[in-house]
């Protein structure tokens, strides 16, 4: 066995920042998009209910694959796609092409393969053996993508978690030498115990340890986030495509100085800031991670602690990046993601979509999109911004400042001249509206509060019915 074999044969260690390559030379990879044929892929789409991607070109997703390529920081060499007409159950693709692309790794001295596809452990090991290099699909380089983007140290644990998950799975037969038998008793492992039965333990006993951080983490969320209900601010997420725009957006709103860069993942952590609208009323602002067709399952699962701030979001801005040739296909990807999460799309003025970069579109096209979105019904009528340049940011804070005042309960309420204490709290807790002095020192005060918030407020102070309204007529 070669030196590069023998290094292949070796099991990939259970670190969460592991990276693709540890010499000091960039990585040379090379992208192959592995995809059906048209006619194929039709067939497959029907059998599976997988509309994300339908009108997604072989080019832009081979495109898109090199972004997360370069994500990665390897040095990428070529791309090359391969259409197949079906997929082989030991190596994804056909015998011929595997040769050619070993032949391909081989002369352009290539390290890495990235198989823009989610390949089984057997897969990936005789591809390994047949290319003499480290072969990734696209599940293992999302994973170190994430490994790498997250900074907190809840990002870090669901990363974590998503990564033992994967590896897990590729213990079944994917490495011969796992399965010499060792000897052992006590709590080191039973007599007779199989090296791949030790290391799925092990990788179970983290997963476990991980899981119960994680509900740690869980419980300290809920807690933030109740104490910001009892404010109670309403909280706005963004989500969105990756590299849709979210972060610059979010920098534009808040000045946070979030990283916004014109890469895939460049977000991974949740930020939260506190914003004015333009009527005064403050709201939570929440960026969050991009999502990606074909994200790994297991990463929806580790993730949804963070996702939890979306769930409870009053309003979910969909920052969708407008000028981009597979808008469409990106925007289905979201949506099934945030289906899967339970989110409601039904609910009138919960979900607002934000098409970004419109500065990136030549007039005519930026003319199309603004009739496209007219012909929307109100509630459901996308803003039209460039949240690089600033444009339609204004419109697009009155838009969710409306539709946070849809959802609010207004409040006409009596206090007593003594009540300084409860008249304190409303305006701590509550938006007031108006004020108005009542005889014998008392007080009228109007006030806007969440749903959820108004029957605590109807309980302690007294409510009394709106003031009429002039008629007009003398």
């Amino acid at each position: 066995m070669t030196q590069r074999q023998a290094d292949v044969a070796e099991p990939r260690p259970a670190k969460v920042r592991q990276t693709v390559e540890t010499k000091t030379a960039r990585t040379r990879a090379l992208v192959v998009g592995p995809y059906l044929n048209p006619r194929q892929q039709r067939r497959a789409e029907a059998a599976s209910a997988r509309m994300a991607e339908e009108g997604r070109s072989p080019e832009a997703r081979i495109a898109e694959a090199r972004g997360l390529a370069e994500a990665i920081e390897v040095e990428v060499v070529g791309t090359e796609i391969v259409s197949l007409s079906q997929i082989r159950p030991a190596t994804f693709l056909g015998q011929g092409k595997v040769e050619a692309l070993a032949a391909r790794t081989k002369d352009e001295t290539i390290d890495l393969v990235i198989m823009d596809c989610a390949l089984s452990p057997v897969q990936q090991r005789n591809l390994e053996k047949a290319f003499a290099c480290k072969v990734i699909d696209r599940t293992g380089l999302i994973l170190e993508i994430f490994g790498r983007r997250a900074l907190t140290r809840e990002g870090a644990l669901q990363v974590e978690l998503a990564h033992l998950n994967y590896q897990k799975s590729r213990l079944v037969r994917s490495w011969t030498h796992l399965e010499r038998q060792r000897g052992g008793f006590g709590f080191l492992g039973g007599p007779g115990e199989t090296q791949i039965e030790t290391d799925r333990r092990l990788i179970q006993e983290r997963i476990t340890r991980i899981e119960r951080d994680l509900e740690k983490v869980k419980k300290t969320r809920g807690l933030h986030r109740k104490s910001r209900r009892a404010v109670p601010y309403p909280v706005v997420a963004l989500v969105g495509y990756t590299n849709a725009g979210k972060s610059t957006l979010f920098n534009r709103l808040t000045q946070a100085g979030v990283l916004a860069e014109d890469m895939l993942f460049a977000t991974l952590d949740p930020t939260l800031r506190a914003i004015k609208l333009p009527r005064g009323s403050e709201i939570i602002l929440s960026d969050t991670v991009g999502f990606i067709s074909d994200l790994p399952t297991m990463l929806i699962a580790a993730f949804k602690a963070t996702l939890e701030e979306v769930l409870e979001a009053d309003v979910i801005l969909h920052v969708r990046d407008i000028a981009h040739e597979d808008s469409e296909a990106q925007r289905a990807d979201v949506e099934k993601v945030l289906a899967e999460l339970g989110i409601d799309f039904e609910k009138p003025g919960r979900v607002l979509e934000v098409w970004n970069k419109v500065d990136a579109v030549d007039a005519e096209r930026a003319l199309v999109l603004l009739n496209a979105a007219r012909r929307r019904p109100a509630k459901a009528r996308p803003v039209l911004i460039s949240a690089l340049t600033g444009q339609g940011v204004d419109e697009l804070l009155a838009r969710v400042e409306s539709l946070l005042a849809s959802e609010r309960v207004t409040l006409d309420l009596a206090l007593e001249p003594s009540d300084g204490q409860g008249r304190h709290w409303l305006y701590e807790h509550t938006e007031v509206l108006s004020r108005r002095e009542a005889g014998e020192g008392g007080l009228l005060l109007t006030v806007s509060v969440p749903p959820a918030m108004a029957e605590n407020v109807r309980r302690r102070f007294a409510e009394v019915p709106p003031p009429a309204k002039a008629s007009g007529r003398r």
